[in-house]
C-alpha cells in the first residue's frame, strides 16, 4: 500500500507541474522554483511531515522535498548559530545531494560521451 500512496501523490505533484508547463507561459525554471518554494512553505506550515508520513518518497523525491530539506537546514542552523545560519544552513543541509548530482552527472558524461545538439 505504501508504494501506491507514494505513486499517486508523487504522480499528482508531477502532473500538476506538467499542467503548469502545458497550460501557462511559465518557463520550466520558474516551475522548479515554485516546487522548491512550495516544499519550504509546507514545511513552515508543518504540513510537509504528515504528507511525508503518508506518501514517503512520493513527496521527498520531487523538488518539493528539496525545499523541505533547505528549510530544515536553515531552521537548524538558525537555532544553532543565529542570524548567520540563514546563509549557511541550506547549503550544509543540501551539500551531499548536490555533490552527488554533480559527481554522477560528470561520470555519466564520461561514460556516455554526450554531444551538443546543432
Amino acid at each position: 500500500m505504501e508504494y501506491l500512496q507514494a505513486f499517486w501523490v508523487g504522480g499528482l505533484i508531477c502532473a500538476l507541474a506538467q499542467i503548469l508547463l502545458d497550460r501557462t507561459k511559465m518557463l520550466p525554471g520558474r516551475i522548479m522554483v515554485l516546487l522548491v518554494c512550495t516544499g519550504a512553505v509546507l514545511s513552515f506550515l508543518t504540513l510537509y511531515q504528515p504528507m511525508m508520513n503518508y506518501a514517503g518518497a512520493g513527496v521527498t523525491v520531487p523538488l518539493i522535498g528539496f525545499g523541505h530539506l533547505l528549510f530544515n537546514g536553515v531552521k537548524e542552523a538558525v537555532d544553532a548559530q543565529g542570524f548567520l545560519g540563514l546563509f549557511t544552513g541550506g547549503l550544509k543541509a543540501a551539500a551531499a545531494g548536490i555533490s552527488a548530482a554533480l559527481i554522477f552527472g560528470y561520470l555519466a558524461g564520461l561514460v556516455f560521451k554526450p554531444k551538443l545538439k546543432k
